[in-house]
């Protein structure tokens, strides 16, 4: 392996836009799941860790089954790659921050769930109220990095930590169980949580937001409880909707379709929360505060707490 002065010395080749990709594979482990966090296409991480690799004169990571695991030279450069990028989206921030036009774009994550049944609508009505904001909407259930750029506002179901991030709670949601009439038809109704051992059961795979939720009520599970998963919140919810099983959605989505039926009512789930989130310094760019002013006052507004 080469030394850390002959990787340092490659620093001064280095394009700084492969930076980003070398720290989504370096944080995710795997090229795929990075293609998924970043938005970057598995190709083009591919095409830029080769780039860095050739730059370098090191092997940054070793492919396998298990994904790709980072060498000593990876580690050895990821935590100044990190600050880095740190000091990059604080450079950035403070520029954008100074902004005074209502113009220029607005990057936006929020959950697969919230992007895709609940924001459509209220960034369709602002993009016609602000003629020169471009949206860049992130569908993802990661925590995307505002420290680090990775988007300017985000919508999230937890509140977040950071001391440089400014977070504003927009609702609390109702969660409900349903399930397709013609399922129950079939399958009859659950009457209890322990009934529910006897349906067909939609949850996630990997994520442990739901199997979190039931252990806060003392009636913990594993995802073996779930006999259909899918870590897609949608492609999830789209199976309710296909009759396929029972399920879980906040109740401003499930009472939107008729063919569904609410069951369990009387079950004890802990609701969720919205949570509206943006870097303080970006709270001083005229066209992030026209935009997270938007959202807060449009959610506010929709009454989602069931």
């Amino acid at each position: 392996m080469a030394d850390w002065y002959s990787i340092m010395n490659g620093f001064r080749n280095w394009d700084w836009n492969l930076v980003p990709s070398f720290l989504a594979v370096l944080d995710a482990g795997s090229l795929s799941a990075a293609a998924r966090a970043s938005g970057i296409s598995q190709p083009t991480l591919t095409r830029h860790i080769a780039e860095l690799e050739t730059v370098l004169g090191v092997m940054l990571f070793d492919r396998g089954r298990e994904g790709a695991r980072p060498t000593e030279a990876a580690i050895a450069i990821g935590a100044a790659a990190k600050a880095m990028a740190d000091c990059a989206g604080s450079m950035e921030m403070a520029s954008a921050g100074r902004a005074t036009g209502v113009e220029g774009t607005v990057r936006v994550t929020a959950s697969q769930i919230v992007a895709t049944y609940l924001l459509p609508e209220i960034l369709g009505a602002m993009l016609q109220q602000m003629p020169n904001i471009d949206i860049e909407l992130v569908a993802t259930n990661e925590v995307e990095n505002l420290l680090r750029r990775d988007a300017d506002i985000a919508l999230r179901m937890v509140e977040p930590q950071q001391l440089d991030l400014i977070s504003r709670k927009l609702a609390t949601l109702e969660l409900g169980v349903y399930a397709h009439r013609d399922y129950l038809a079939r399958h009859g109704i659950p009457q209890s949580l322990a009934d529910m051992h006897d349906h067909i059961m939609i949850g996630y795979d990997r994520s442990e937001l739901v199997l979190r939720g039931f252990k806060s009520i003392g009636y913990p599970v594993d995802r073996n409880f779930f006999r259909y998963r899918s870590d897609d919140q949608v492609a999830a919810w789209q199976a309710v909707l296909g009759g396929a099983g029972i399920g879980f959605a906040p109740v401003w989505l499930g009472s939107r379709y008729p063919q569904l039926q609410r069951i369990g009512e009387g079950f004890s789930i802990p609701p969720m929360h919205i949570w509206l989130v943006t870097h303080k310094e970006l709270r001083t760019s005229a066209r992030i505060r026209a935009v997270h002013d938007h959202l807060a006052t449009a959610i506010a507004a929709m009454k989602l707490g069931g």
